[in-house]
């Protein structure tokens, strides 16, 4: 039997891959130093999977800042104004994936999104009647030679046709005017690795695993018929991940695909559609490695699995690509007992080995240790916290009075201005802050000095977000590390790696704390600090939490309770700090939901099912205690919203705030649509790029807002956290979002 991985993690053991972008966005490296910094992580990560006995190893799954991105670049969908740049091929590609500010125009990003239902961002192509396919770039021929040299046959890996036509975003067009184009530029790609000496390619196609209508089916059909027609030699693996293929599988086995790599984790129907007819001419790529979960694999589960298959040709795979997984163990302080249980990229490659030697080569060795791992609890159960959880009557999760009364409360409790401005939360995370946070780690300074330190700061942001007359204020987030494992850290039932960073979008990754026990708050998390800013200004000030929801999906879960379970442990820790809170003057609280769409299942008719009929009630049990004065504000970023906006305004929130400005505020029509009652903030500028936006450009942005929003309704913020945005850039911004706010006031009370 064969082993393979969908992909494997780029970042680097220590970062290095962010670390020299963030230098070369800085100048302090030339492009020849970024490319060899690229070059040797691609080679310690081929020479690794070959050392680790893996036997068909991915080429072109490493990226510089997004697959999809690349792919658009190896395509030549590239806008017209970014080509005409006189800058290199890579800045142009770096253009798209953070905007331009210079001499030569004033370019957006491209819009970002969640990738399904991961915490990893892509970038969304922008496809328009001037948009034409054909094979301009060379970076999948270039990496599999640059393999080759290696004495390495890779398998190159590439966005599938119909996922990448279907998440790209049309301007007077449609995916179906492309699939002439798409289909040659393919085909191309094809002809070229086969005379580089490619055996395979794996084309991604995870669209599949979604809802697919008629025309998503014809679609499908219209680009792989002539496609795999014209593969000659070549070996194409339709890849696919984050759930099953129920709605086309009967299609695939039946096309001329040499493979189909099919999810056996998420994929809930995977095992029932494969079982006694997966035809004997194809090999099943088989991903029965989580390549989304740190766990431990359990192989008598995952040995069923494959037996009840019953597949001839068989190859054991990842799930999906372990970019969404930490690289190694190698350098985490558990203990032993902890160790035992979790596996990482690295070990991950480990248990495709065991699961091969034990399917193939009957060692039993192997697998009594590691039945004797899952054989004892590994925790012990809160029999009291399960029993509230069991306990909890519909009453629970009901704020009362209704929105439309607490409304009226708070206006005139607040006494606002229109369109009251405010921030998300948090604010650059200088080098300084950083340090000082690792020098009190370290026990270099003691808590006094610590605590000093993070008072100046709150003190400079109040009296800085006052002067250019902010209405509401934050106080800055400088005492946390991460918006999640801030609070974990004050919660039972977590642990924490040292090393364990994932990428989340380019160079920013987030290092996701591991739900180990059930979780319970040991003490106050953030009443310290939101009561000191409060006490040092006259103005409203924001309690900042994050919501049980955004907790366990930018967490490991646990995999021994159900997610529902988790959750509702999360909800009643953050329900006290809540009510803490109000107790201590804090009267508007901020829960931030980022992540609510993550674990959302990727086919609608599982949404309430298997989902939003216990994460929306979750959220509602954090704040359904409050008093009718307090004001509660949510927010949500990078993902897609539209969909789901009854769902959202069922979270009963007072304000939300969404990230829109990159979608060019799209959720607007929605929101409008579907009568959403909460108040709203839609972001007015885009914080994952470093421009600064000008007065006129933010004006336009409210306006565009109150066309479809009323007055009352509206908030003006940025669309995130400014906690990786740098100083003076974040002054900027926020100066023109005021000025541009008093501007609009005024156009409105001359218009009145």
């Amino acid at each position: 039997m064969t082993t393979t991985v969908i992909g494997f993690p780029r970042i680097g053991e220590k970062r290095e891959l962010k670390f020299a972008i963030e230098k070369y966005f800085k100048y302090k490296i030339n492009q020849d130093e970024l490319t060899q910094t690229a070059r040797k992580l691609r080679k310690n990560n081929w020479q690794l999977l070959y050392q680790a006995g893996i036997d068909e190893i991915p080429s072109n799954d490493f990226s510089y800042y997004d697959q999809v991105l690349d792919t658009a670049f190896l395509f030549n969908l590239v806008p017209e104004n970014v080509q005409k740049l006189q800058l290199s091929d890579l800045d142009k590609y770096f253009t798209l994936a953070r905007g331009y500010q210079g001499k030569q125009g004033n370019i957006l990003a491209w819009p970002m999104k969640k990738w399904f239902n991961t915490n990893y961002h892509y970038l969304v192509p922008q496809l328009d009647q001037k948009t034409h396919f054909k094979v301009t770039g060379t970076k999948i021929f270039n990496e599999f030679n640059e393999a080759k040299k290696l004495g390495i046959t890779t398998r190159p890996v590439l966005i599938g046709p119909f996922t990448l036509l279907k998440l790209s975003e049309y301007h007077n067009s449609e995916a179906s005017d492309f699939i002439d184009e798409a289909i040659s530029a393919y085909q191309e790609v094809f002809t070229k690795l086969t005379a580089s000496g490619a055996y395979w390619i794996q084309l991604d196609e995870p669209s599949l695993v979604k809802d697919l209508s008629s025309s998503d089916y014809q679609l499908f059909i219209q680009l792989y018929k002539p496609l795999l027609a014209a593969k000659g030699g070549l070996k194409v693996l339709l890849q696919t991940y984050f759930g099953d293929v129920r709605d086309i599988y009967y299609d695939l086995i039946q096309l001329p695909f040499d493979g189909l790599g099919l999810d056996f984790v998420e994929g809930k129907e995977t095992l029932n559609l494969v079982a006694n007819s997966f035809p004997n001419d194809k090999i099943l790529f088989a991903g029965v490695v989580n390549g989304k979960n740190i766990w431990k694999n359990n192989y008598e589960k995952t040995l069923a699995k494959l037996h009840k298959a019953n597949v001839e040709n068989l190859v054991i795979n990842t799930s999906c690509s372990l970019l969404h997984v930490p690289i190694t163990l190698e350098h985490e302080r558990f203990s032993s007992d902890i160790k035992a249980h979790l596996a990482f990229a690295k070990e991950k490659l480990g248990e495709l080995e065991d699961l091969d030697n034990i399917y193939e080569k009957q060692d039993q060795k192997k697998l009594a240790i590691n039945q004797e791992l899952f054989f004892r609890p590994r925790v012990k159960r809160d029999s009291k916290l399960h029993a509230q959880i069991a306990n909890l009557k519909a009453d629970d999760f009901v704020r009362q009075p209704v929105r439309s009364a607490r409304e009226i409360i708070q206006k005139e409790e607040f006494k606002l201005p229109l369109l009251p401005t405010t921030t998300i939360g948090s604010f650059p995370q200088t080098k300084e802050i950083r340090n000082i946070r690792k020098q009190f780690r370290r026990h270099e300074i003691d808590q006094e000095q610590y605590n000093n330190f993070i008072k100046n700061k709150i003190d400079k942001a109040l009296k800085w977000q006052e002067n250019i007359g902010l209405d509401v204020l934050v106080h800055g987030e400088f005492e946390r590390n991460d918006m999640v494992e801030y609070f974990g850290q004050h919660l039972s039932g977590y642990i924490f790696s040292k090393k364990g960073w994932v990428q989340s979008y380019g160079t920013r990754c987030v290092k996701p704390p591991i739900i180990w026990g059930d979780v319970k708050r040991i003490h106050p998390i953030t009443i310290e600090w939101s009561k000191y800013a409060q006490s040092q200004t006259k103005k409203l000030v924001k309690g900042m939490l994050t919501g049980p929801v955004t907790i366990l999906n930018w967490s490991f879960p646990r995999e021994d309770i159900s997610l529902r379970e988790s959750t509702l442990q999360l909800a009643l820790a953050i329900q006290r700090e809540v009510l803490d809170l109000e107790a201590n003057g804090i009267k508007i609280i901020q829960i931030d939901e980022a992540a609510l769409r993550e674990k959302l299942p990727l086919r609608k008719s599982d949404w309430y099912s298997e989902y939003l009929n216990w994460a929306i009630p979750a959220f509602r049990l954090v704040h359904s205690k409050v008093k009718p004065q307090t004001q509660i504000h949510t927010h949500m970023c990078y993902s897609e919203f539209t969909d789901i906006i009854p769902a959202i305004d069922a979270m009963d929130a007072d304000v939300i705030s969404f990230e829109a400005s990159r979608s060019n505020l799209k959720i607007l029509d929605s929101l409008k649509k579907q009568h959403f009652e909460t108040e709203v903030g839609p972001g007015v500028y885009d914080i994952h790029s470093p421009r600064i936006p000008s007065i006129s450009e933010v004006k336009a942005t409210i306006n565009q807002i109150l066309r479809k929003i009323d007055s009352s309704k509206i908030w003006v913020n940025p669309d995130c956290g400014l906690k990786t945005r740098g100083v003076k850039e974040t002054k900027a911004s926020l100066i023109n979002v005021i000025e541009a706010t008093r501007e609009v006031r005024q156009q409105l009370k001359e218009g009145n």
